[in-house]
């Protein structure tokens, strides 16, 4: 079976040091996948780690400050680096002969997307309305207040259409080899007269996952996320976990606006729509991957 496995940034750490260590129980259910003879595709988040690259160059007076596209890609060598050594070193105690690689992907989304016109995604740090000003007239970000904690850079997040190293990932995977893709959602590009150029934005991870699945054609996606599963009317006494849930109940759930837009509501999308596709979805938590991964536990959509 074909597997694309989506992390979560915020479930990687803080820093660099925590997230090493996370990764080391990370890996262990990944490797029983690998034992038991699946392709392993892995996707990660990278919202805390890429706003702290973006910051470091922009706080620095002795760098130039770099372009966000870059960021991203900075983030997926350093988040794949610790995953191939997390999960290298596992594979290697539990001797197995297998290789791992990192991909730096790019992601090709539609330059009319409506997203450009509406840029939601807060990315960075805080600043003061003074701050914010002059960061516009600046850098021309696009400023916009958050949750009455300040001031913070806006960026597009629009839907990725296609993945542009989808041959390479599928080669890979051919010959065995386990793979690391579509960190952060993958950097995005548009198609400038054939010639692919990078763009300011961030592509949702659980969307670029889904639409990773769907075009090297895996068996199952599982989104690992922090909760054990999909709850309707979640910290209320009616709550209810979703075990085994249809497509039409999940699309009426959506309809009836039981899942919150910042938070589940991506996720359910994107699962969703790989689930129509005639294959098998699931969100569960770190916790219970293993679990999940043998469909007894989180959310499964089919």
């Amino acid at each position: 079976m074909r597997i694309v496995v989506s992390l979560g940034g915020n479930a990687l750490g803080k820093n660099p040091i925590e997230q090493k260590q996370l990764l080391i129980q990370v890996a262990k259910p990944i490797v029983e996948l690998i034992k038991e003879g699946h392709e392993v595709v892995i996707a990660h988040g990278n919202g805390p780690q890429v706003g702290m690259i973006n910051l470091a160059f922009s706080e620095s007076n002795s760098t130039p400050n770099m372009p966000f596209p870059e960021c991203g890609a900075m983030s997926q060598g350093y988040i794949g680096y610790h995953m191939q050594n997390a999960i290298g070193n596992e594979l290697t105690a539990q001797n197995i002969d297998k290789t791992i690689a990192s991909i730096v992907t790019q992601v090709i989304v539609d330059e009319n997307d409506e997203a450009f016109q509406n840029p939601r995604k807060p990315i960075g740090s805080f600043y003061t309305l003074e701050e914010s000003k002059v960061l516009e007239e600046t850098m021309n970000y696009i400023m916009v207040e958050d949750s009455g904690r300040g001031y913070r850079r806006v960026v597009p997040s629009p839907m990725p259409i296609d993945v542009k190293e989808k041959a390479v990932i599928a080669s890979l995977l051919k010959e065995g080899h386990i793979v690391i893709t579509v960190g952060g959602g993958g950097i995005p590009v548009i198609d400038n007269n054939g010639q692919l150029e990078g763009v300011a934005a961030v592509i949702d991870k659980d969307n670029a996952s889904a639409k990773l699945a769907e075009l090297i054609n895996a068996d199952m996606l599982v989104i690992l996320t922090a909760v054990d599963n999909v709850y309707i009317n979640f910290g209320k006494d009616n709550s209810e976990a979703l075990t085994n849930v249809s497509i039409e109940r999940i699309e009426s759930l959506i309809k009836e606006n039981h899942f919150a837009p910042g938070s589940m509501l991506p996720k359910i999308n994107a699962t969703l729509k790989f689930a129509k596709t005639g294959k098998i979805s699931v969100i569960a938590s770190l916790n219970n991957a293993k679990e999940a991964f043998k469909l007894e536990a989180g959310t499964i959509i089919k």
